[in-house]
């Protein structure tokens, strides 16, 4: 069998060998091969394409953002600015996967409107592969609307102007006007009754790219970008000036110092790392507190261009929201993670025996995720935060050729088959990993596996096959009954 690793071929990074005899495989099991072409197809192009939904308050975003994704998930109020962090959801349309991102409204502040605007957009559209631009039709294009035109001109990414609120045929002449803002065509849309949505959604498969074009920010060979993410006054600088043998980063008891990520070039452990020190992430962001807000944003641009989030955690404090937020925004945008246990000298062994619960509890999800406890003040323990990163980088890059997995598969199912529901059991087929970074495997079985039993597969293929320090993605195909008529 071909063991060799295509990136970015057509078969994902199945080699040619690989990938016939996987086909020859789900031929035999009735699979069709468009379906598993499109399957493998979602899950090897790694991450999906991002498209952001920007405008100005209470034109219609969330509500649009709730028509795309199909269910009601934005929080949408009649009031401007309710949508206060940026939010990720999965979408499809036309058989394509996409993420959404719901972003809040831009205020005017003390700084004037292109301020304002121009720090909410930068960061709204930097990891987006296409903008959707919303505008209320009835009010018009505002002066924010035209700052807004600019900055998106200058980013230079596809944007799909969209005149919200269209309720009949009426008002199209009011969003035919918005082609005074010189963004192409206005797609007439009413995101609170559906009408226009489709064609809308049209345009923005075509401007969508079919895989991201973003690569982690690095070439290959390049220093390995690392993200230093956590909440507020958890120690993020002070490990970054230890790791660096400087001051290279403002240290301050107030929390929140840092406003911007700092990119540092380090020698640590005999490799050159990129640093990313982020401002921390806040529980809740009010609209008075718009250097927090913008800080938050920025902490996500810098974890989705990392490979890998070095996740600090505050062992003097009970483990929080806040911490598992972040933990959750790392897993999902993808990433490699380190725990890092920042003060943990300071504790007694009372502290330190809560802790281990705590950890055990609230962050139980990242069991897998290598821990270091460490002291960024005195430097104790930074020895051993280069090998975790490395386990970790490795397990994010680990790939299990096709053979070998469902050899595996065959015995896990033949030693634990799934529970008997409603007088069948649905058994797992075949499989295949479809990619790594992180690691993404495609199940493809005779019914549909439970969330239990899915863990359950997750657990296992982490037992025989390390994936140490890396999410794992794994996407379930159900063989379709053939030859009925509905």
């Amino acid at each position: 069998m071909n063991d060799q690793i295509h990136t970015g071929d057509e078969h994902g990074e199945l080699g040619d060998a690989e990938y016939a005899e996987f086909m020859e495989l789900a031929a035999l099991e009735g699979f069709e091969a468009d379906e598993i072409e499109s399957e493998l197809a979602a899950a090897g192009h790694g991450p999906l394409p991002v498209l952001a939904v920007v405008g100005r308050p209470n034109v219609g975003k969330s509500t649009l953002v709730n028509r795309i994704i199909g269910r009601r998930e934005a929080v949408v109020e009649d009031r401007p600015g309710v949508t206060r962090d940026r939010v990720t959801y999965e979408a499809e349309w036309a058989g394509r996967r996409f993420k959404v991102v719901d972003t809040g409204g831009w205020e005017q502040d003390v700084l004037g409107i292109d301020a304002s605007v121009a720090a909410q957009a930068e960061f709204a559209i930097e990891a987006a592969d296409a903008v959707v631009f919303v505008v209320d039709s009835v009010v018009g294009a505002t002066d924010t609307d035209e700052a807004v035109v600019k900055l998106l001109r200058r980013a230079g990414k596809p944007v799909v102007l969209c005149a919200n609120k269209v309720d009949g045929p009426s008002a199209e002449a009011d969003a035919a006007a918005l082609w005074s803002l010189g963004l192409g065509e206005p797609h007439p849309v009413s995101a609170l009754h559906g009408r226009g949505t489709g064609d809308m959604l049209d345009a923005v498969l075509e401007a969508l790219p079919e895989a991201p074009s973003q690569t982690f920010g690095t070439a290959v060979g390049g220093p390995r970008r690392i993200a230093l993410i956590g909440r507020p006054n958890v120690g993020k600088s002070s490990m970054l000036n230890k790791v660096a043998g400087e001051e290279r980063v403002v240290v301050n008891e107030l929390a929140g110092t840092t406003r911007d990520p700092v990119d540092e070039l380090i020698e640590l452990g005999g490799k050159t790392w990129k640093f990313v020190d982020t401002a921390g992430i806040r529980r809740r962001v009010h609209l008075q507190e718009g250097a927090d807000y913008y800080a938050s944003l920025r902490t996500a641009a810098a974890v989705e261009k990392a490979e890998l989030a070095v996740v600090l955690i505050d062992a003097s404090e009970s483990i929080s929201v806040q911490d598992q937020r972040i933990v959750t925004m790392a897993v999902e945008a993808g990433r490699a993670m380190v725990l890092a246990i920042n003060k943990w000298d300071t504790l007694d062994e009372e502290r330190r025996f809560y802790l281990e619960r705590e950890i055990e509890t609230e962050l139980g999800q990242i069991a897998w995720a290598p821990r270091v406890n460490v002291s960024a003040k005195t430097g104790r323990h930074m020895e051993k935060l280069v090998p975790a990163m490395e386990t970790a980088l490795a397990g994010w890059e680990t790939r299990v050729p096709t053979g070998r997995l469902n050899a595996f598969l065959g015995e896990l199912v033949a030693g634990h088959p799934h529970p008997i529901r409603g007088g069948k059991q649905p058994r797992i087929l075949f499989g295949t990993q479809a990619g790594t970074r992180p690691p993404r495997f495609v199940l493809f079985a005779s019914g549909f596996l439970e969330a239990g039993y899915r863990r359950f597969v997750e657990r296992r293929l982490r037992e025989e096959f390390g994936f140490e320090g890396t999410p794992i993605h794994i996407s379930v195909r159900v063989r379709e009954k053939r030859g009925r008529k509905k």
